[in-house]
């Protein structure tokens, strides 16, 4: 069985980063490459810049964190946010990180998948995807606009999408549990898993390890993406892995 993956998540806005709930309600929480040092030396697998404002005046500095957070982490980053075009996957991978997350753009072209993974390999593509279960309970339907905006897209039909297309792996987040902290979202975890091949993160509701270890015990995917857990110090991702491993839980020790 691989390895499991713990990935810290950085909402990042005018350069610092915040966490709220259910997408609003941001605090900030500190500095993105200090942070993301702290969670190298702790073992973790990768780490996540989501630029959340993701507006054109804000380009610059995403890309200045870009660069001292690739000069100075030993694990892979990844960058999402704000990604519009081709242009914006080769300023971010040329900046030094390794996969670039798209979301709302991809919606709207999907084509851009496709470009991306032909230009750059489909490990560098990530395809972000914010959902939220219908009020009929008959499935979930996907969302942009960090969440404002219901496009009207059943999650199933476009994870199979993305994977068609050539996306490497789909980060999935619940707005149902986003911030929440009561877990995640199990049963579209799975729903999801049923219908694709590649990697998927789970997002979307960490409030403690056990959550962690619950996701890996009743899901397949690959990694599992948390905020606050770590960034208010309530638990080290060495603490996760130690965990995991007494769960049986295979996870990558690298330092």
């Amino acid at each position: 069985m691989l390895a499991k993956r713990i990935i810290p998540c950085l909402d990042i806005k005018n350069g610092k980063v915040v966490k709220g709930v259910h997408f609003v309600g941001l605090q900030e929480v500190g500095d993105p490459v200090e942070l993301a040092k702290k969670y190298d030396l702790q073992c973790a697998d990768e780490v996540v810049f989501l630029d959340i404002t993701a507006t054109y005046e804000n380009r610059d500095i995403i890309k200045d964190l870009i660069e001292r957070g690739a000069s100075e982490l030993s694990i892979p980053l990844a960058v999402g946010g704000g990604i519009r075009t081709i242009d914006d996957f080769r300023m971010i991978l040329s900046s030094g990180a390794d996969k670039v997350s798209v979301n709302s753009a991809a919606i709207a072209n999907p084509q851009l998948i496709k470009e991306a993974s032909d230009e750059f390999g489909v490990q560098c593509v990530v395809v972000a995807i914010d959902a939220k279960q219908r009020d009929d309970k008959s499935g979930y339907d996907v969302y942009v606009a960090g969440g404002r905006k219901n496009t009207g897209i059943d999650l199933i039909e476009w994870a199979q999408q993305c994977e068609a297309l050539g996306a490497g792996e789909i980060l999935l987040t619940s707005m149902d549990k986003d911030g929440t902290r009561d877990g995640f979202d199990i049963d579209m975890l799975n729903a999801v898993l049923q219908v694709v091949s590649i990697p998927v993160i789970a997002s979307g509701g960490c409030g403690g390890i056990e959550d962690i270890i619950e996701v890996f015990e009743k899901t397949n995917c690959d990694g599992a993406l948390a905020a606050s857990l770590f960034h208010y110090g309530e638990a080290t991702i060495d603490e996760v892995k130690e965990e995991c491993k007494k769960h049986n839980i295979p996870v990558r020790r690298n330092k």
